[in-house]
């Protein structure tokens, strides 16, 4: 049996709920990662009404989806940053440019969310933690030891009495690697996953967009911390230096053709997702494989259609039978 093909929802937010599953539907997926702003899911309202529950529920069951995963990222991001202008435009209007009440609305909203998803009948929440260290993310002026690991232990103190809401829900918390978190690449991975040793129901979200680009190599990647790993998106990202471009992007928007590399539809860029399946089939990975799909140079419908068929016919099953047993006596 194949894995569940999945939708997140965030690029989609703003389609209601109804016309999303409608869509998801008609374009192939078996399910939603379902974004918890826009129109899809309020998880204060969630946790705290029944009666709601059973509305996302029948939506669900009419268009025949499953909802095994939600996505909160853009609330996590507030718990770990602080004081940046562009978190009003993720947290509710009328707490913009207050600091201290954004924080404290996003550790409130992901405890919701722990409730949420279980009321839900998911086992995981995807999601970003943010980070008080991305500013120094290039070692100028100098950066100690002692500023890096007091970021990390400020995420770990943040989010410790999230993670008990958690706990008390049945529900894992599984953290999208990328930039602009405190865990972006392979080593400050291992490290948040060494600073969290204690939390089993700390995670990843496997999403290999985010490594390609930086030069690791996605299954690496997975297979070293594949039994952390709780959820997948499936999504593409395509390295175009020429020359004149950079990694880092020239303050250069998504789309344009002069970054160094843009993220594409899935099989239109450079990750390699046979080697992806073969690392989950060989640990036995039974969750979604969620699309998350984003391409500026690309109409999204199109995309996400042609993303569920690549899906489909990437995720071959494990091998039952050794092929050399059929010449065996």
């Amino acid at each position: 049996m194949s894995r569940l093909l999945t939708l997140m929802t965030c690029q989609w937010a703003d389609m209601s709920m109804e016309v999303m599953c409608q869509k998801a539907k008609e374009m192939g997926y078996e399910g939603l990662e379902l974004a918890t702003w826009g129109e899809h899911l309020d998880v204060k309202r969630a946790a705290e009404d029944d009666g709601y529950v059973e509305e996302i529920k029948a939506v669900l069951k009419k268009y025949n989806l499953k909802c095994e995963a939600l996505a909160t990222h853009i609330i996590g991001q507030c718990v770990g940053d602080y004081n940046d202008p562009r978190l009003n435009n993720f947290a509710p209007v009328e707490l913009a440019d207050k600091p201290d009440e954004i924080r404290a609305w996003a550790v409130k909203t992901m405890k919701y969310s722990a409730i949420a998803a279980k009321k839900l009948g998911c086992y995981v929440v995807t999601g970003f933690v943010g980070s008080p260290i991305w500013k120094y993310l290039y070692s100028f002026p100098q950066t100690s030891e002692a500023i890096i690991e007091k970021g990390f232990q400020e995420i770990y103190d943040l989010w410790t009495p999230i993670l008990d809401v958690f706990v008390e829900n049945g529900i894992k918390f599984a953290l999208e690697v990328h930039p602009g978190e405190i865990a972006f690449d392979y080593y400050s991975t291992k490290r948040l996953l060494e600073k969290f040793s204690d939390r089993p129901e700390f995670g990843l979200n496997f999403d290999p967009s985010h490594l390609i680009w930086q030069g690791i190599t996605p299954h690496v990647f997975l297979k070293d911390f594949i039994d952390k790993v709780f959820h997948v998106h499936m999504k593409d990202a395509a390295v175009t230096l020429d020359g004149r471009s950079g990694l880092l992007g020239s303050h250069i928007d998504f789309g344009d053709l002069r970054r160094g590399w843009n993220f594409r539809s899935l099989g239109h860029g450079d990750v390699n997702f046979e080697e992806i399946i073969r690392v989950l089939n060989a640990y036995n990975y039974q969750g979604p494989l969620s699309v998350e799909w984003e391409d500026s140079g690309m109409e999204r419908e199109y995309g996400a259609k042609e993303a569920a068929e690549f899906v489909k016919k990437i995720d071959f099953k494990a091998s039952d039978f050794k092929f050399d047993n059929a010449i065996s006596n």
